[in-house]
C-alpha cells in the first residue's frame, strides 16, 4: 500500500526504526557519490518530508523530528515541510549532533547510512553523541528504503562516449597524469567516487542524474595508469568497451565493495568530501591504508583546456541567442497578463530546444515572479506557481547542457504594464544598480596569481554594503564542461562559514559564475549572472603573474532597472562595451522582431 501523506511516511519510518532497535535516524539529501543533484532512487528526503531543495537533512527520533537547512532554504522549507511534524533548524547556527544529543534519550542508538555520509560527518556527529552517552550506528541497509514501496530503480541508461573533439584530451593522457600524481605522493591507488570526476577522467557521459550528464559508477585509478570501472553491466555498450580499451577493466558495480576489501596493504587516496564513510571502513577492515586526500581529478578538471574553453564560447553564443529570444517574448507577452512562472519556464525551454543542440537543462529553471524572486533557490511547481504580474520584478536563472559546454545565466527584468504606467520603485532601481556595480567590479577585476575566491568576494558586495544590505549566497561557483553546473574547487564567496573552495587559488582556465544579488523577503529579488573565464593578464610594468576574467555570457541586461546616476563613467563604458559585444554575437542569430528588440536592448546607456 502506497503512503500518500508525509505524516504516514514519517510514522512508517518510526515503526521500522523501532523494529531495528534504533532510537533515531538521519536522512540526508545525498547519494553514494555525495552528488549535488541525485537520481530519483536516492531522493529519500523529498519522499519523506516533501522538501525539494538541493541541500538539507532530516533527523527522525521516536517523538520528535527536525529539518536542518542553510540560509538559502529558510522560506522554502516552511512552504514544503509541515511544521507540525518537523522543527526547522538553521545550520551552522544549530549543530545537528548537538540537537540529537539534547533531544534523544540517554544511551540512544541513532542510525545512519554509511553510503550517504562522509567519514568526517560521522566522526563529528559520533563524538557529539558520545558526550551524552549515545551512539551513532551504521546501518547495513537504509530503513527509508524498507518503507518506500514505490521507490524508483536506478537509471538503466547506457554510458556514452564523450568524443576527444569536445574533451580536448584523451582519457589515457588524463589517467597518466593521475598515475604520476599517485607515484609522487606514494599512493598505490585512488578511489574516485565523484561521478563528474569519473566522467571527466574516462571521457564518458551518461543520463543517470537529471541535469548532470553522468553515469552511476565507481572508479579505482592505479599508479600504472590503469583503472577499474565499476558500472552496471546493462550500461556497458560495445562503443564504451572500445573507447576505454585494455587499460580500463570494466567490472560490475556490485563488485566495488569486494574490490575495496581486496586492497590489503595498499595505500589508497580517498577524497574526504566525496568518499563516503563506508569506503573508508571497507578499506580499513581490509588492512589497507586509506588516506584522506583531495581527488586528483578535481583540479585538472577545473582548469579547462583550450578545446573546452572554445567549446564554452560556442555553447554560450548558442544559448545566449535562445535566452535573448525568450526575453523578447517575455517583454511582449508578460505585460498582457496571463503568463505564469511555469508558462515562462516552458517557453524558455522551447527556445533552447529549438537550437537542436540541447541535451538537458543544467539545473531546474528558477522562474520567479514577485516575492518568489526573493528566494535564491526557488523551484516552481504546480502548487507554488504564481502569475507574472505587470508592474513587477521577474527573475529567471537557468542553464543548458550542450556537448560543448554548460551554461548558467540569470536575468532580472521589469515587467511593464500594458499602458507603460508602472515604473520600478526608486529602491528597486537602487538595489539593481548596486548589484550591477558589483557584477561589473568582478568582471573587471585584475589580481595576482595566488589570489583565491574569498579575496575577490567583497568586490561584488561593497556597493550593497554601502547601503546597509547584503546577500546570503556566494558570488560565484565553478562550472563544468558538459558536466556539473556547480563544480569545485574554485568559488567566489565569503571565507567564513566553512564554505569549501573559497581558499582555492584561481588559475587561468577556470570558469566561474559572477552572480551578486539582493533579496527583499516577500517582495522582490535581484540577481545578475554571467559566466567568466579566468585568463592571464599582461600589465605593462607589472611584476609577477597576473590574472583577470574573460566574459563568456552575452545577453542584454535590463536597462529599465538601472539608475544611471549611480554609475561611474568607467561602469557606463563597461555597459556600452558589453552590449556592443552582445549585439555583435547575437544579431547574426536573430531576425524580425527579436532582432529589433536586441537592437533596442543594446543601445548605449
Amino acid at each position: 500500500m502506497l503512503m500518500q501523506t508525509h505524516e504516514a511516511r514519517l510514522t512508517a519510518l518510526r515503526e521500522e526504526l523501532k523494529r531495528r532497535g534504533l532510537d533515531g535516524f538521519v536522512v540526508p539529501i545525498s547519494d553514494e557519490h555525495m552528488s549535488e543533484y541525485i537520481g530519483g532512487y536516492a531522493q529519500r528526503l523529498a519522499w519523506l518530508t516533501g522538501f525539494g531543495g538541493s541541500a538539507g537533512s532530516a533527523v527522525v527520533l521516536k517523538d520528535r523530528a527536525a529539518m536542518f537547512i542553510d540560509g538559502r532554504y529558510t522560506i522554502q522549507v516552511r512552504e514544503q515541510v509541515d511544521g507540525k511534524l518537523y522543527d526547522y533548524c538553521l545550520v551552522p547556527q544549530v549543530s545537528m549532533g548537538k540537537w540529537i544529543a539534547e533531544n534523544a534519550p540517554e544511551g540512544a542508538k541513532i542510525g545512519f547510512d554509511p553510503w550517504l555520509h562522509t567519514k568526517g560527518w560521522a566522526d563529528q556527529v559520533g563524538k557529539a553523541l558520545a558526550k551524552k552517552g549515545s551512539e551513532l550506528v551504521a546501518v547495513e541497509s537504509n530503513p527509508v528504503d524498507a518503507v518506500w514501496a514505490d521507490r524508483p530503480e536506478p537509471s538503466p541508461a547506457p554510458a556514452l562516449v564523450h568524443a576527444d573533439e569536445h574533451a580536448g584530451r584523451s582519457s589515457a593522457e588524463k589517467r597518466a597524469e593521475v598515475a604520476d600524481w599517485l607515484k609522487s605522493e606514494g599512493y598505490d591507488a585512488a578511489v574516485v567516487s565523484a561521478l563528474d570526476s569519473i566522467a571527466w577522467l574516462l571521457n564518458i557521459r551518461g543520463a543517470d542524474v537529471e541535469r548532470t550528464p553522468v553515469a552511476l559508477s565507481y572508479l579505482i585509478a592505479h599508479d600504472d595508469g590503469t583503472a577499474e570501472l565499476f558500472i552496471a553491466p546493462e550500461k556497458v555498450t560495445p562503443e564504451l568497451e572500445k573507447h576505454l580499451g585494455n587499460a580500463v577493466t570494466i567490472r560490475a558495480r556490485s563488485e566495488f565493495e569486494s574490490a575495496l576489501s581486496g586492497m590489503k596493504g595498499k595505500s589508497v587516496s580517498v577524497d574526504p568530501d566525496y568518499g563516503v564513510a563506508a569506503i573508508f571502513r571497507l578499506l580499513e577492515d581490509a588492512g589497507a591504508k586509506p588516506v584522506a586526500e583531495r581527488d586528483p581529478v578535481i583540479l585538472p578538471k577545473a582548469i579547462k583546456n583550450p578545446v573546452e574553453q572554445e567549446g564554452h564560447r560556442r555553447a554560450q553564443e548558442r544559448d545566449g541567442a535562445a535566452v535573448a529570444r525568450y526575453l523578447h517574448w517575455l517583454s511582449v507577452a508578460a505585460p498582457k497578463g496571463g503568463e505564469t512562472e511555469l508558462s515562462a519556464a516552458a517557453k524558455l525551454q522551447e527556445f533552447r530546444l529549438a537550437t537542436g543542440a540541447l541535451k538537458d537543462n543544467s539545473f531546474d529553471t528558477i522562474s520567479a515572479a514577485g516575492p518568489h524572486a526573493a528566494i535564491p533557490h526557488y523551484r516552481v511547481d504546480e502548487e507554488s506557481n504564481l502569475p507574472i504580474e505587470p508592474g513587477s520584478v521577474f527573475l529567471c536563472d537557468s542553464g543548458g547542457q550542450y556537448l560543448d559546454g554548460t551554461t548558467d545565466i540569470t536575468r532580472t527584468v521589469w515587467i511593464a504594464a500594458p499602458d507603460g504606467s508602472a515604473e520600478p520603485s526608486a529602491e528597486q532601481k537602487d538595489r539593481f544598480t548596486r548589484v550591477l556595480k558589483g557584477h561589473i567590479a568582478i568582471d573587471r577585476a585584475v589580481f595576482p596569481q595566488g589570489t583565491n575566491g574569498s579575496q575577490l568576494d567583497a568586490f561584488a558586495r561593497q556597493f550593497l554594503w554601502q547601503a546597509g544590505v547584503d546577500y546570503g549566497h556566494g558570488t560565484g561557483h565553478g562550472v563544468g564542461s558538459y558536466l556539473g553546473v556547480h563544480e569545485g574547487p574554485q568559488r567566489i564567496a565569503k571565507a567564513s562559514g566553512g564554505q569549501a573552495g573559497t581558499g582555492q587559488e584561481l588559475h587561468a582556465g577556470m570558469i566561474l559564475s559572477n552572480e551578486p544579488g539582493y533579496y527583499k523577503g516577500g517582495e522582490y529579488g535581484i540577481r545578475i549572472e554571467n559566466l567568466i573565464l579566468t585568463v592571464k593578464r599582461d600589465i605593462p610594468g607589472g611584476e609577477g603573474e597576473w590574472l583577470g576574467f574573460e566574459t563568456l555570457t552575452f545577453v542584454p541586461i535590463d536597462r529599465t532597472l538601472v539608475d544611471r546616476s549611480l554609475l561611474t563613467e568607467e561602469e557606463i563604458a563597461w555597459w556600452n562595451d558589453y552590449h556592443a559585444k552582445t549585439r555583435k554575437i547575437l544579431a547574426p542569430q536573430l531576425d524580425g522582431e527579436a532582432l529589433a528588440w536586441l537592437e533596442e536592448a543594446c543601445r548605449p546607456l
